[in-house]
């Protein structure tokens, strides 16, 4: 098994680093899957293409982490039908996340992906990485937040303005927690029992997915479904 990646809480003393952490702890954990978000596609089954990013070279390292805070479902997706992960970090809890080493730019034109922008310009990252939380906008993806730093690199993700009692909890689908489970499980920190217990005890999760479901969905290609 790898070792974790510890994350240092303290935020990174450069406003304007050259490369960061892009930490994923929905579908993006796989890195097949954020491949879409940086060389661009369609992925199939899809109904969404993605324009990628400027720079279209993946990541340079990807590391396991976890996060302070905890891991739900909500809202419904478009892409993949069911409830999308959102990460509160005001919550209790730990939260499984990768770390996807990648340029600022990059990190830009992905989160512009999310946020249903057309990626071509640079974000303003100077509030994050000052106060670890910056509102772009009322989208469910248009809050950053910075964690913190590994090896002096700012780790950023992005989330929804709201907490996670603050919203109707919705189901994921089974395409979705594949992608979200076999991610966790090829970053080699966690087996297959840790992660199909983590998935299952996430809001929105629990109840609809047990712990045997989520192990029976690793079973399968992400693209079999």
């Amino acid at each position: 098994m790898k070792a974790l990646n510890s994350i240092d809480p303290r935020l990174p003393a450069d406003p304007r680093p050259e490369r960061v952490w892009y930490t994923s702890y929905g579908s993006n954990v796989d890195l097949e899957r954020l491949a879409f978000y940086i060389r661009g596609g369609r992925p199939p089954g899809s109904a969404r293409s993605y324009p990628g990013c400027r720079d279209p070279r993946m990541p340079s390292r990807t590391v396991p982490v976890e996060l302070t805070g905890a891991l739900y479902f909500a809202t419904e997706s478009p892409v993949w039908g069911g409830g999308r992960a959102f990460y509160d970090p005001q919550a209790e809890g730990r939260v499984l996340a990768c770390a996807h080493l990648v340029s600022t730019e990059q990190f830009c034109d992905i989160a512009a992906q999310e946020m249903y922008r057309e990626p071509g310009a640079s974000l303003d990252l100077g509030e994050v990485l000052t106060h670890g939380r910056a509102v772009m906008g009322e989208g469910r993806y248009e809050t950053l937040v910075c964690a913190g730093q590994v090896n002096g690199l700012p780790v950023l993700t992005f989330t929804a303005p709201w907490g996670m009692n603050d919203v109707h909890w919705n189901p994921p689908s089974a395409s979705y927690v594949r992608f979200l489970a076999g991610g966790l499980l090829a970053a080699g920190a966690w087996d297959a029992d840790a992660v199909a217990s983590y998935v299952a005890a996430c809001p929105g999760a629990t109840g609809h997915w047990s712990e045997q479901a989520v192990t029976d969905l690793l079973r399968v290609g992400p693209y079999d479904l």
